[in-house]
């Protein structure tokens, strides 16, 4: 049974709800999976001012955890098209890990939300999997065999890179019935590509 960790930040709860939909595809896969965030690192009197989700369930993670599973699937919403900051400092600090290979032939695989529906999603995940390229993964996306990312019916996330979804600009959207499928079909491709890998 492979070991997944869903790693993600979340400002507002869009990663939060996606990086759930991600957890539940790689369990129903048979992995055993863990769910966690990272630090914050706003001041927290700036974060309540701005509104952000604090009451988040999941752990906050260590950076020497990553090396404990076999597949790390990664989540953060676009700064300026990019992983935001939140995100980028945890994994600046996995050299570590780079330096000795813990995480080479390990799945790597991400998700991401925008606020509106060109800015930046293909770009931040890229952001994300050129990290995990570095650390030596053996990156997933979201095929288009999750056909509902090709639908013209209605305004839909969803990437050949990664699950996506569209916040809205004041975080009014939250993530759509396709968006979640879409997430929990690339957590079961995660846990089916690692569990061959580690048989």
């Amino acid at each position: 049974m492979p070991k997944v960790l869903v790693l993600y930040y979340s400002s507002y709860g869009h990663l939060e709800t996606m990086a759930g939909a991600v957890a539940d595809g790689a369990r129903a896969a048979g992995a055993s999976v863990d769910v966690k965030r990272v630090p914050e690192t706003v001041p927290a009197d700036v974060a309540r001012a701005a509104h952000f989700k604090l009451d988040q369930a999941a752990p906050v993670a260590a950076v020497a955890e990553l090396a404990d599973y076999d597949a790390v699937i990664v989540g953060a919403p676009t700064r300026f098209g990019r992983m935001p900051s939140q995100m980028a400092a945890f994994l600046d600090q996995a050299g570590g890990l780079w330096a000795r290979g813990a995480l080479n032939g390990k799945v790597g695989s991400a998700f991401t939300s925008t606020a509106t529906q060109h800015g930046g999603q293909e770009m931040t995940l890229f952001s994300i999997i050129t990290n995990l390229l570095h650390f030596g993964m053996v990156i997933v996306g979201l095929p288009y065999s999750h056909q509902g990312q090709m639908t013209l019916d209605e305004i839909v996330g969803g990437s050949p890179y990664g699950a996506t979804t569209i916040a809205g600009g004041q975080g009014q959207r939250q993530p759509s019935a396709i968006e979640l499928e879409g997430a929990r079909v690339q957590g079961r491709l995660v846990a089916q590509t690692a569990a061959r890998l580690c048989g």
